[in-house]
């Protein structure tokens, strides 16, 4: 079992950076795809990016590529998304998850963090 704590939110300008970071605790971290995905007031949540367990395959949404980038450090149980280029719409709780899995994209993520506000004001 994986626990995930979502940290590096807040408030940015349009055109401004943030770096989200989640830390994982439980045992076998590297066998797990993680992803980063976000909810914004009103909206259903969506898949932003997403990172196999070896950390060499990965996937961004449309609305994130060019802009964001997931990453992650297994020797540090660590998943972070590099988010630069910020607009007001992607405002939103961004939620850490994971799930035990050999490929990049699952159907369904066992763990979740609490999540993480970013507000990008323009």
């Amino acid at each position: 079992q994986v626990q995930l704590v979502e940290s590096g939110g807040g408030l940015v300008q349009a055109g401004g950076s943030l770096r989200l970071s989640c830390a994982a605790s439980g045992r076998a971290f590297s066998s797990y795809a993680m992803a980063w995905f976000r909810q914004a007031p009103g909206k259903e949540r969506e898949l932003v990016a997403a990172i196999s367990k070896s950390g060499t395959s990965y996937y961004h949404a449309d609305s994130a590529k060019g802009r964001f980038t997931i990453s992650r450090d297994n020797a540090k149980n660590m998943v972070y998304l590099q988010m630069i280029s910020l607009k007001p719409e992607d405002t939103g709780v961004y939620y850490c998850a994971g799930h035990y899995s050999d490929y990049v994209l699952v159907e369904y993520y066992a763990y979740w963090g609490q999540g993480t506000q970013v507000t990008v004001s323009s």
